[in-house]
């Protein structure tokens, strides 16, 4: 159920595609008659030109920075901070981040004529897009197209039918024209080859291989393959770079199909796509209308009701990351693995003070956990250059990684206007803190996290300064990537002093790193600093309205409803605004979204989606539903592709939806576990399987009337499992159904789990309540 996106028409332009992808490879399925479009990409395939950028040493220039920041000068501290460390953009300076770049397109022409019952669809529990008409000159022809991904072939494929009647077409190979590549065509009878050279660059090659079954395949002007009278056309796509020093053809002649047989690659790509997807499932008891999708979103959007599309968009969103992820050594970049254009907003870059890490929101709790991999693989490849960058830039130790960038792990500041900021490095050390907390994997916390935390513990100790009074300070600080009033014209973000968002990265960076080095008997002394640095950073403020200030005083804002709310950092995705440890920042946190939508704001994809997830942790389920739903109305194609104003794709709201649904369903901050923290009165009755939690719990629950029937709680590790149960309504049983010893901590149900064994919580005998 809600596994399903369908049409009636072919894609009116690329955004309106039905995406496919293994990780490393990308297409995107146009649908388009008589001429069939996959705009192709590859994870790896970004210009190049600027993949050896380096610093200056401007670190000489932040003690006059900062004198002329504490002295009160927002607008010329702004300007003189953004001339120093502010790198190109908005100055005379270029931006130096590649471009995320098309890899070019497969182009099949077919000669049937007009067509009619048209039908192009993607079924994510395969993962494959399917397209299908009839031919008005063709008695009986039913001609399809299926192409998929192979998730262990590592090709794209694409099978071309007509219903048992022979069928003719002709294949190319080509690219949008671009200056600064130049591009070679070849074809054989079996064979098309594309091969790309970007001007200061790196190198790419495109591959298809054409076998046809009961036809005759020729060579056509252009570099094309003509195909005459086949019953079945299979074409197995390849992309290589040059990327990681190796010739594209090398990477290319890698893969080779195993066999030739439809069924047997379907079987095993299936099987395969089963083990990244099928890992978690959540079902709701809606009647899924038997119309396309782009006419179920027209009625939703005027006015209807289906509540069964914020499921199928729940269910898209861990498909889009299963598809941009599968086999990656990348992260997902601001659209994923899918992009059509040489210049795409953005770059279609790296961003690391938001993008990127909603992306991987869902990842832990979801079940999707293996594809941090690549994240925390372009986290380790930035660190050489991210120490050169500390000391270069501010004249620190530890790291300094920039708001925006691309794989090859270069650290400068390129975003000349929001690039001084210091968050990129902190926020991305959560990812990895999750994925222990989640996992309880010592080796990855010892070998992986604790240096990484510790390299950004380092600067922390470095950068931090003192007051007369001893406060300890954070300056130059944004808040990305918004301004307030006084801080002058020119720039787009505020450069001030203790931005909020700042001092709660900082205090996650050295908690984390104290208790990692506590829990192994390391580094006593910089543990010890780091606890009394974070025991010294300035507290949170509450404001005049009653919300959480997002400065160090209650600026006046110049844009109220602005699209990040990065003061809330610490409320979602992170725990140190809580409702049992800080109620009074709980509900000011609150307050500060509240007056955030007041004004218009989260009028992004992303925005909506990091608003649902606020919602969501505060336990107000049904608003959390509500911005799902509008994602899905307001901020989405008709192929729940999410938008960025005017009409960009962008993956993160995408994403970060899938993270609110899962944020409505299972939280467990602290390793406190709160079943159906936020569920919407809309779901009175479901059961989700696959959730995981922190403290190596895997979870399962099923409900009615919008109570808990069952949960089942998996637990790897044997510790106390809390459970939140204020109504003191739940047990914890065997598998028998023997009662398991239990007891009450205030709010909190708490049984000692057991490596191994799963626990059943459900509604306590009116006798043991």
């Amino acid at each position: 159920m809600s596994q399903r996106l369908w049409y009636r028409e072919p894609a009116s332009d690329w955004t309106e595609g039905l995406p496919i992808g293994d990780g490393r490879l990308a297409a995107m399925v146009i649908g388009s008659c008589p001429r069939e479009r996959l705009a192709l990409n590859h994870e790896w395939l970004w210009e190049g030109k600027w993949r050896f950028r380096d610093l200056q040493n401007v670190a000489q220039h932040l003690p006059e920075v900062r004198e002329v920041l504490l002295s009160g000068d927002y607008e010329r501290g702004t300007e003189l901070a953004n001339r120093c460390f502010g790198g190109g953009g908005i100055g005379p300076l270029p931006t130096r981040v590649d471009s995320f770049q098309t890899a070019g397109d497969l182009f099949v022409e077919f000669s049937q004529g007009p067509w009619h019952d048209y039908t192009r669809e993607l079924d994510l529990t395969t993962g494959i897009a399917t397209v299908t008409y009839g031919a008005v000159r063709r008695d009986g022809a039913k001609y399809k197209r299926e192409v998929l991904a192979h998730l262990t072939e590592h090709v794209i494929l694409v099978r071309l039918t007509a219903g048992g009647r022979p069928l003719s077409c002709v294949l190319w190979l080509d690219r949008v024209h671009d200056p600064n590549c130049a591009l070679v065509r070849e074809a054989t009878e079996s064979a098309l080859r594309m091969r790309g050279d970007i001007r200061d660059g790196i190198s790419f090659e495109v591959q298809a291989r054409v076998l046809v079954i009961d036809g005759a395949a020729s060579v056509l002007e252009g570099c094309k393959v003509a195909v005459t009278d086949a019953t079945e056309v299979l074409v197995a796509v390849d992309i290589g770079t040059s990327a990681q020093g190796q010739p594209p053809e090398d990477e290319c002649a890698a893969h080779r199909l195993t066999t030739t047989d439809w069924d047997a690659l379907v079987a095993s790509h299936i099987a395969e796509h089963e083990r990244h997807y099928g890992g978690l499932t959540l079902e709701l008891p809606f009647d899924e209308p038997d119309l396309p999708t782009d006419r179920r979103l027209q009625d939703l959007r005027a006015g209807g009701s289906d509540p069964a599309l914020a499921l199928l968009y729940f269910n898209y969103g861990r498909y889009l990351l299963c598809a941009s992820s599968a086999t990656a050594t990348l992260p997902a970049t601001l659209q994923g693995r899918w992009c059509e254009e040489l210049h795409p907003c953005w770059n279609s870059d790296l961003h690391q003070d938001v993008n990127i890490q909603m992306c991987y929101w869902g990842a832990e709790p979801g079940g999707l956990q293996a594809y941090l991999e690549a994240l925390l693989r372009h986290i380790e490849r930035q660190v050489p250059h991210g120490r050169e960058a500390a000391r270069k830039l501010y004249g620190c130790e530890g790291v300094w990684l920039p708001i925006q960038t691309d794989p090859w792990g270069r650290c400068t500041p390129e975003s000349d206007g929001w690039a001084v900021w210091i968050g990129a490095a902190p926020w991305l050390a959560q990812h990895l803190w999750w994925h222990y907390e989640f996992s309880l994997d010592e080796d990855f916390l010892r070998d992986r996290a604790y240096p990484f935390l510790k390299e950004v513990a380092a600067f922390y100790e470095s950068y931090l300064i003192e007051d007369e009074a001893g406060n300890l300070l954070i300056v130059p600080s944004q808040s990305p990537e918004n301004r307030f009033v006084g801080s002058g014209p020119r720039y787009p973000v505020s450069i001030g002093i203790n931005a909020t968002m700042d001092v709660q990265l900082a205090h996650d960076t050295l908690t984390h790193a104290a208790t990692a080095a506590e829990f192994f008997g390391l580094d006593a002394d910089r543990a010890a600093r780091w606890r009394d640095l974070c025991a010294r950073l300035p507290c949170m403020q509450v404001g005049s309205k009653g919300q959480l200030l997002e400065w160090n005083r209650e600026f006046e804002e110049v844009e109220p409803g602005h699209r990040h709310i990065s003061h809330l950092y610490g409320f979602y995705p992170g725990d140190l605004i809580c409702p049992c440890r800080t109620p009074e920042l709980f509900a000011a946190a609150q307050r500060s979204l509240e007056l955030r939508l007041e004004a218009m704001g989260g009028h992004t994809g992303w925005s909506r989606a990091w608003t649902a997830c606020c919602f969501a942790r505060a336990g107000r389920g049904d608003e959390a539903l509500y911005h799902v739903e509008h994602l899905v109305t307001d901020f989405a194609t008709d192929t729940l592709l999410d938008l960025h104003p005017p009409r960009i794709f962008q993956i993160d709201g995408n994403l970060g939806g899938f993270a609110a649904v899962i944020e409505m369903l299972l939280q467990s901050y602290h390793e406190e576990l709160h079943l159906l923290p936020a569920l919407p009165a809309a779901w009175p009755q479901g059961q989700v399987r696959g959730l995981r939690a922190r403290g190596g719990f895997s979870v399962d629950i099923a409900w009615e009337a919008g109570a808990v029937v069952e949960a089942a709680l998996h637990a790897t590790r044997t510790r106390p499992c809390r459970v939140w149960d204020a109504s003191a309504q739940l047990a914890p049983y065997n598998a028998d159904g023997t009662p398991l010893e239990a007891r009450r901590d205030g709010q909190f149900l708490v049984y000692q789990a057991q490596a191994g064994t799963t626990a059943y919580v459900r509604q306590a005998a009116p006798e043991s309540r």
